[in-house]
Protein backbone atom coordinates (compact mmCIF):
# COMPACT_ATOMS: atom_id res chain seq x y z
CA UNK A 1 0.00 0.00 0.00
CA UNK A 2 1.30 3.44 -0.87
CA UNK A 3 2.27 5.98 1.77
CA UNK A 4 -0.53 8.43 0.86
CA UNK A 5 -3.08 5.60 1.09
CA UNK A 6 -1.81 4.66 4.54
CA UNK A 7 -2.09 8.30 5.59
CA UNK A 8 -5.65 8.42 4.22
CA UNK A 9 -6.71 5.40 6.29
CA UNK A 10 -4.80 6.56 9.35
CA UNK A 11 -6.69 9.88 9.25
CA UNK A 12 -10.03 8.06 8.89
CA UNK A 13 -9.22 5.76 11.80
CA UNK A 14 -8.11 8.62 14.03
CA UNK A 15 -11.25 10.64 13.25
CA UNK A 16 -13.44 7.62 14.02
CA UNK A 17 -11.51 7.04 17.25
CA UNK A 18 -12.25 10.60 18.40
CA UNK A 19 -15.93 10.20 17.50
CA UNK A 20 -16.24 6.89 19.33
CA UNK A 21 -14.59 8.29 22.46
CA UNK A 22 -17.06 11.18 22.40
CA UNK A 23 -19.96 8.74 21.90
CA UNK A 24 -18.80 6.62 24.83
CA UNK A 25 -18.46 9.66 27.08
CA UNK A 26 -21.94 10.85 26.07
CA UNK A 27 -23.35 7.39 26.66
CA UNK A 28 -21.77 7.15 30.11
CA UNK A 29 -23.26 10.54 30.96
CA UNK A 30 -26.66 9.27 29.78
CA UNK A 31 -26.32 6.19 31.98
CA UNK A 32 -25.42 8.36 34.99
CA UNK A 33 -28.39 10.63 34.28
CA UNK A 34 -30.66 7.59 34.08
CA UNK A 35 -29.40 6.42 37.48
CA UNK A 36 -30.46 9.76 38.94
CA UNK A 37 -33.89 9.66 37.31
CA UNK A 38 -36.75 9.62 39.77
CA UNK A 39 -39.05 6.80 38.73
CA UNK A 40 -42.68 7.07 39.70
CA UNK A 41 -44.13 3.69 38.86
CA UNK A 42 -43.21 0.31 37.38
CA UNK A 43 -43.63 1.55 33.80
CA UNK A 44 -41.19 4.40 34.44
CA UNK A 45 -38.78 2.00 36.10
CA UNK A 46 -39.00 -0.41 33.14
CA UNK A 47 -38.43 2.41 30.65
CA UNK A 48 -35.38 3.66 32.55
CA UNK A 49 -33.99 0.12 32.84
CA UNK A 50 -34.49 -0.46 29.12
CA UNK A 51 -32.82 2.84 28.25
CA UNK A 52 -29.88 1.97 30.50
CA UNK A 53 -29.48 -1.46 28.89
CA UNK A 54 -29.56 0.09 25.42
CA UNK A 55 -26.92 2.67 26.37
CA UNK A 56 -24.71 -0.07 27.86
CA UNK A 57 -25.06 -2.23 24.75
CA UNK A 58 -24.15 0.69 22.51
CA UNK A 59 -21.14 1.50 24.70
CA UNK A 60 -19.97 -2.12 24.61
CA UNK A 61 -20.18 -2.18 20.82
CA UNK A 62 -18.33 1.12 20.58
CA UNK A 63 -15.60 -0.15 22.94
CA UNK A 64 -15.18 -3.20 20.70
CA UNK A 65 -14.85 -0.99 17.63
CA UNK A 66 -12.37 1.24 19.47
CA UNK A 67 -10.19 -1.82 20.14
CA UNK A 68 -10.36 -2.78 16.47
CA UNK A 69 -9.34 0.76 15.48
CA UNK A 70 -6.38 0.68 17.88
CA UNK A 71 -5.36 -2.66 16.37
CA UNK A 72 -5.54 -1.16 12.85
CA UNK A 73 -3.52 1.91 13.89
CA UNK A 74 -0.86 -0.40 15.34
CA UNK A 75 -0.77 -2.28 12.05
CA UNK A 76 -0.18 1.01 10.23
CA UNK A 77 2.73 1.74 12.56
CA UNK A 78 4.09 -1.80 12.02
CA UNK A 79 3.68 -1.53 8.24
CA UNK A 80 1.29 -4.51 8.15
CA UNK A 81 -1.94 -2.58 7.59
CA UNK A 82 -4.23 -3.85 4.85
CA UNK A 83 -3.09 -7.48 5.12
CA UNK A 84 -5.75 -10.10 5.88
CA UNK A 85 -5.25 -11.78 9.26
CA UNK A 86 -6.33 -15.12 7.81
CA UNK A 87 -4.90 -15.55 4.32
CA UNK A 88 -2.25 -12.80 4.52
CA UNK A 89 -3.33 -11.37 1.17
CA UNK A 90 -4.00 -7.66 0.68
CA UNK A 91 -7.43 -6.43 1.76
CA UNK A 92 -9.07 -4.58 -1.11
CA UNK A 93 -8.96 -0.79 -1.09
CA UNK A 94 -12.75 -0.56 -1.47
CA UNK A 95 -13.26 -2.89 1.52
CA UNK A 96 -10.98 -0.70 3.63
CA UNK A 97 -12.85 2.40 2.49
CA UNK A 98 -16.05 0.83 3.85
CA UNK A 99 -14.44 -0.51 7.02
CA UNK A 100 -11.00 0.97 7.63
CA UNK A 101 -10.37 -1.33 10.59
CA UNK A 102 -11.17 -4.52 8.67
CA UNK A 103 -8.98 -7.46 9.70
CA UNK A 104 -10.04 -9.78 6.90
CA UNK A 105 -10.48 -9.67 3.16
CA UNK A 106 -14.01 -10.24 1.85
CA UNK A 107 -13.48 -13.95 1.14
CA UNK A 108 -12.07 -14.72 4.59
CA UNK A 109 -14.73 -12.59 6.28
CA UNK A 110 -17.43 -14.68 4.59
CA UNK A 111 -15.73 -17.89 5.76
CA UNK A 112 -15.62 -16.58 9.33
CA UNK A 113 -19.26 -15.51 9.24
CA UNK A 114 -20.38 -18.89 7.86
CA UNK A 115 -18.42 -20.80 10.49
CA UNK A 116 -19.86 -18.59 13.24
CA UNK A 117 -23.42 -19.25 12.04
CA UNK A 118 -22.89 -23.00 11.98
CA UNK A 119 -21.87 -23.09 15.65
Amino acid sequence: MREHELKYFEDILKERKVQIKKNIEDSMREIEDLKDTDVGDEADHAAVSTDRLIEQAISAQQMKELGEIEFALNKIRNKTYGICEMCEEEIGFQRLKVKAHAKYCIVCREIIEKSAKSK
